[in-house]
């Protein structure tokens, strides 16, 4: 299968501006940054405009609510998205500090210098803002950046990357440093992760069969992110209200994202004593309830839970529940469904809740905390570039660090391997 022109015209091009932006100082990304912020707010009438437009046509095409709502960029997330922004400008330079430096015994000075990773090529579904903060993360990391999110919101990305460009072009920049793939040929999609020579990573963010797709067909290396199959598990010496709290915002604060809780594990002597308050608290809520024999002679309104409904990321006001009669029963659930990304114990045991985090293995392990907290930003990190459910290179909330490699500088003084 050819590459297309056009494609290796945005290939090359990035390649080109990677390899300036790499050798620029802080201080001129920093601005470029700030531009960027700047020019985002001159147009933030029409981006919101076409962002209308986008939505209306989801709509219309019967895009689920949940969907919707990913899609909406309302004036607050507009704000939100461009403080970000400025809030990237604002961080420490993730290239500027040597990690490591040593002498080794024949005099040679070896040093580990973070660098960036190149151009990275992001595949995205729905979320607007992702355009932009994904573009403000690798630019503060010295990399190019090639977008190809999802058709729903190509108005809305287009105008927002139209932007970008401006304002990296009143900082003296490349436009080319971030680029948008408008064409929405799924074709196109293949041949950007099979472009070895000017793609360096790809980072898929959406739903499963988005990432699986990126993950089998892609031949430049993938971080593997964002499938949130997320559970809670609310140990018998839980505390109700913490836990009926915990579970009611971690599913309808905003159950759209990938840290959204899609499975509540519940002890049984708690089951007895407390489920049908927090069922009624999350059917209130507009909750669908799925749930094994036990949940439903408890929660009558719940229905018939499948294996497959434990396999899968709802993204809605959707979750199933499992009764189990132990702790180890708990762990034996989560170790099969879990995707590795968030899980949450909610108990009053010390020593239980030690247990679990040596237990499960998760980018992000919680005790009495809602799993809506996976997020680059609450971690400090200024924002992020997705969270990632592997192990290699990165894991969890990617933030700037995330988005570089490193190199080894080797000094020496004429020295001679014997």
């Amino acid at each position: 299968m050819a590459t297309s022109i056009e494609l290796l015209t945005i290939g090359k091009r990035a390649k080109e501006s990677f390899e300036k932006l790499r050798k620029l100082s802080s201080q001129a990304r920093n601005q470029a940054l700030l531009a960027m912020a700047q020019s985002l707010e001159e147009k933030q009438e029409s981006i919101l405009e076409q962002n209308i437009q986008d939505v209306e046509n989801a709509r219309a095409d019967g895009m689920v609510a949940a969907m919707i709502e990913r899609l909406t960029l309302d004036e607050k997330r507009f704000a939100s998205m461009v403080a970000g922004i400025r809030k990237i400008a604002q961080l420490a330079d993730p290239l500027a500090n040597t990690r490591k430096q040593w002498v080794n015994e024949l005099g040679l000075r070896i040093s580990q210098r973070p660098v960036p990773l190149g151009v990275i090529g992001i595949i995205y579904e729905s979320r607007p803002d992702v355009t932009a903060n994904a573009s403000g993360l690798c630019l503060k990391a010295g990399n190019a950046v090639i977008l190809r999110g999802g058709k729903e919101a190509i108005a809305t990305n287009r105008a927002i990357v139209e932007a970008i460009q401006a304002g990296l072009e009143m900082a003296g920049l490349s436009r080319y440093s971030v680029q948008l793939m408008t064409d929405p040929d799924r074709q196109l999609v293949t041949q950007l992760m099979q472009m070895n020579h000017y793609v360096d990573c790809l980072i898929p963010r959406g739903g499963a069969g988005l990432i699986q797709n990126v993950v089998k067909n892609a031949t430049v290396p993938v971080i593997e992110t964002g499938v949130g199959n997320v559970h809670i598990y609310i140990h018998e010496k839980a505390d109700f209200k913490m836990a009926q709290t915990i579970v009611v915002n971690a599913k309808t604060q905003r159950p759209s994202v990938c840290n959204a809780v899609e499975t509540i594990i519940v002890d049984e002597a708690f089951a007895k004593a407390y489920l049908p308050q927090i069922g009624n608290a999350l059917f209130d809520a507009n909750v669908q309830i799925l749930g094994d024999e036990q949940t439903r002679d408890l929660l009558p309104y719940s229905v018939q839970v499948s294996e497959e409904d434990y396999e899968t990321e709802f993204l809605d006001l959707v979750v199933a529940i499992k009764i189990v009669k132990n702790y180890d029963q708990a762990i034996d659930h989560i170790s099969r469904f879990s995707t590795g990304h968030s899980e949450a114990i909610i108990t009053q045991d010390y020593s239980v809740a030690q247990d679990f985090m040596n237990d499960v293995d998760s980018a992000a392990v919680y005790v009495n905390a809602s799993t809506r907290f996976t997020d680059g930003e609450v971690f400090g990190f200024g924002g992020e570039i997705g969270i990632s459910t592997q192990k290699l290179h990165a894991r969890g909330p990617m933030g700037l660090e995330a988005l570089t490699t490193y190199k080894y500088l080797i000094e020496g003084s004429g020295q001679i391997r014997e």
